[in-house]
């Protein structure tokens, strides 16, 4: 009988990941009492295989990780696998995969064990009806009251993301939905040993919060601020590094990816800040209407995310997901044959302009965003959307810039109501001109019908702020400290 999983620790191993583990444990309470399906996703590199992994090896159930291969080599694989996990002398001989989940969940009923088959798209890949035939063993473990429990796991969101979607067939038979996403930003910084608040900054808009990346450089961490140029060099510039050309591989990876020369032009334009359709078309040569497919394969790879203008929801900006993606289009990109014989120190002397205002600017404001939804009360209210808008000066024809706004959950009938509006420096002393500008935008605001009279306004800086605004009671300062809790 397997352990139940209320007396399951999580392995010493695993570093945080509470909420992951903890809804993996609940999946496996009933274990050996009834049929369970789970999916769990997220991109690479993120510490799946090392979660679910560790789980069947408590449970002492059954994992099989799969690899690219044709349809042939990757069910005789699976048949030694589940064979060996069921204690057979031999491997199993399936003719088809039809054959192979059907004993898959006679094993599991029979010997009360979780089944966890992870990269399930590759063999998405090679025998397109698997989905149908999960679906079917799962609906008659069900109809039969017959224990068996599995999880599916996958790294290709864009497969992942259809599994249960729609029409189809496993849409409804999922009791775990799970998505493993990046550390956030203070995660990431204790993961990375860096105590220092603007080099944890500076880290974080390079490797961001994939923990397999401080694997791939050795546990090499940046020492203190004065080392930071030579980490750079020594792991992420060097042609040496596994993470030299880590960004290339995770667009490559994806399955729904074709002529990923264009794929890479459009992540191209907006990691330099063309953010709109508009903007990206043009950077990369095609017409708008040419690049919507491309825009939506990224999107559901989760390489790119789309964000409304919080106060024009027909206008939209795209971001670049993954900061390891950002730093490769804007620093490596551009100077790839001098990276590729070992010229990062030139490169990198020659880049850190461009670092610092389209790399480490914007990905500031970002963390200014997340940090909202790291500490929901700190404006006296829970959020119900934090984002970035422009605001319309018609008086002075100009357009001012929020870089966080954070609504109050909207109610019906009533108006929008917003609890702060703020401007994101990391560079610049923050003084009265930056709450001018915050100001302005609110009466802005209230004129057009929002509700603003317990809005605050938030300065986000990262290297201090003037003196004359510690009297200002409608204006919060928020530094390194602060944001890193």
């Amino acid at each position: 009988m397997p352990r139940r999983s209320a007396l399951i620790a999580k392995p010493e191993k695993v570093f945080a990941r509470d909420f992951e583990w903890q809804a993996l444990a609940k999946f496996a309470a009933n274990l050996g009492h009834t049929a369970r399906m789970g999916v769990v996703s997220g991109r690479r590199r993120q510490g799946k295989t090392l979660l679910i992994e560790s789980l069947a090896k408590e449970l002492g159930g059954f994992y099989f990780g799969a690899t690219e291969a044709t349809e042939a080599e990757s069910l005789s694989m699976f048949s030694a696998a589940l064979a060996d996990h069921a204690g057979e002398p031999h491997s199993f001989r399936f003719a088809n995969w039809d054959e192979a989940i059907r004993r898959l969940f006679a094993i599991s009923a029979e010997r009360r064990d979780l089944m966890v088959i992870d990269e399930f798209p590759y063999l998405c890949k090679g025998a397109p009806a698997l989905p149908s035939i999960v679906q079917r063993e799962i609906d008659r473990a069900i109809s039969r009251d017959a224990p068996a429990s599995l999880i599916l796991c996958g790294s290709a969101m864009s497969v992942m993301g259809r599994l249960l979607a729609g029409s189809a067939p496993l849409r409804g038979r999922a009791s775990l939905e799970l998505i493993v996403r990046p550390f956030d930003y203070r995660v990431a910084a204790e993961y990375w040993r860096v105590t220092d608040r603007r080099l944890a900054v500076k880290t974080h808009a390079i490797v961001g919060g994939s923990p397999a990346y401080r694997r791939f450089v050795h546990e090499d961490t940046p020492e203190g601020p004065d080392d930071f140029d030579d980490w750079v060099l020594r792991t992420v510039l060097t042609p040496s590094s596994s993470l030299f050309r880590e960004a290339r591989y995770l667009l490559e990876e994806e399955a729904d990816v074709r002529d990923s020369a264009l794929y890479h032009s459009v992540l191209a334009a907006v990691a330099h800040g063309n953010g709109t359709r508009g903007a990206i078309a043009a950077y990369v040569g095609r017409k708008a209407a040419d690049i919507g497919h491309h825009l939506n394969v990224l999107e559901n790879s989760c390489l790119l995310r789309r964000e409304p203008d919080v106060f024009r929801s027909s206008r939209s900006v795209y971001r670049v997901c993954e900061p390891l993606v950002t730093f490769y289009h804007v620093i490596m990109r551009p100077r790839w044959s001098l990276l590729e014989v070992n010229r990062g120190a030139n490169v990198w002397e020659d880049s850190r302009g461009r670092f610092s205002d389209q790399v480490l600017g914007p990905h500031f404001e970002e963390m200014c965003r997340q940090f909202v939804m790291l500490e929901p009360d700190f404006f006296g209210a829970l959020p119900g959307e934090v984002g970035s808008g422009i605001v319309t000066d018609p008086v002075r024809r100009e357009q001012i810039q929020i870089d966080v706004v954070v609504f109050a959950p909207a109610m019906p009938g009533e108006q929008r109501r917003i609890l702060s509006l703020g401007e994101v420096k990391l560079g610049k002393t923050m003084g009265p001109g930056h709450v001018a500008r915050l100001r302005r935008a609110r009466d802005l605001l209230d004129a057009k019908g929002y509700d603003v009279r317990d809005t605050m306004l938030a300065c986000y800086g990262g290297a201090g702020f003037d003196g004359a605004l510690s009297g200002e009671r409608d204006v919060r300062a928020i530094g390194l400290d602060e944001l890193y809790g």
